[in-house]
């Protein structure tokens, strides 16, 4: 089995700073890439950053400049800087086995439970 389990959400002002955490744990030898996905209410889950097993990493336009995604071992971190209220979703974090997923949610294989991140303005 493989667990994910996610920490350091909560309620932020505008401008403000969060880190988030995803610890993996179980079978996690065959992990290409692990990412975080956050979901709005009404929207669709969309993509927001991915680093795979050789530190390559993959932003969201969105987020660029103000993310950034680092891993230490099986751990995964999202350092949130800057925060705006566009910002405010649950955020999950995602594990995927296979070659070239980064950016597509289908293309991943295990999910944790999902955390806030409000950001008032």
């Amino acid at each position: 089995q493989v667990q994910l389990v996610e920490s350091g959400g909560g309620l932020v002002q505008a401008g403000g700073t969060l880190r988030l955490s995803c610890a993996a744990s179980g079978r996690t030898t065959s992990f290409y890439a692990m990412g975080w996905f956050r979901q709005a209410p009404g929207k669709e889950r969309e993509f927001v950053a991915t680093i795979t097993w050789t530190t390559t990493t993959y932003y969201a336009d969105s987020v660029k400049g103000r993310f950034t995604i680092s891993r230490d071992k099986n751990t995964v971190y999202l350092q949130m800087n800057s925060l705006k209220p566009d910002d405010t979703a649950v955020y999950y974090c995602a594990a995927a086995d296979g070659l070239g997923a980064y950016s597509d949610p289908d293309l991943f294989d295990s999910w944790g439970q999902g955390t806030q991140v409000t950001v008032s303005s």
